[in-house]
């Protein structure tokens, strides 16, 4: 019965212990650095790519229009205007990959997206929709660059 209740009183004060609110970190150099509103929130476009109506493109023009379209993902990342790039896997929606811009309004990104040339030969086809979510976002390149091994 001692050890029942050594037990209890053991797993009444752990649980009591994880209950507690834990202290805010809040840097407001850092959201202000990020334009993060008050929930550590801002705006971004997201851009869902699918497949393009060019399906007579030769394979050399093809390689040729995704090395382009990766230099201009580099471009467009090292400038801070794409925080997120990254391709789907074989999928049956016709749905190759994704782009997070770094700017509010569709008409910034749609600037955007008429510098990569794989959409400008419709080898890609972009579609553009607001997007909110964590101004931290932004920071994934930077982390991006410490963990990759090899550059793609």
């Amino acid at each position: 019965m001692k050890n029942s209740l050594f037990i209890l009183a053991i797993l009444l004060y752990g649980a009591t212990g994880f209950s507690q609110e834990t202290e805010v970190k809040y840097d407001e150099a850092l959201a202000k650095s990020l334009n993060a509103d008050e929930y550590g929130m801002k705006k971004y476009v997201f851009c869902l790519l699918k497949s393009g109506t060019n399906t007579t493109a030769s394979k050399e023009e093809t390689k040729k229009l995704f090395e382009g379209h990766m230099a201009n993902i580099g471009k467009l990342a090292k400038e801070g205007k794409l925080v997120v790039a990254g391709p789907f896997m074989k999928n049956d929606r016709n749905y190759r990959g994704i782009y997070i811009f770094n700017v509010e309004t569709i008409d910034e990104a749609k600037a955007l997206v008429a510098t990569d040339p794989a959409i400008k030969a419709n080898l890609l086809e972009a579609e553009l929709t607001p997007w909110y979510c964590t101004a931290a976002l932004q920071e994934t390149v930077k982390i991006h660059e410490k963990i990759a091994k090899t550059k793609m």
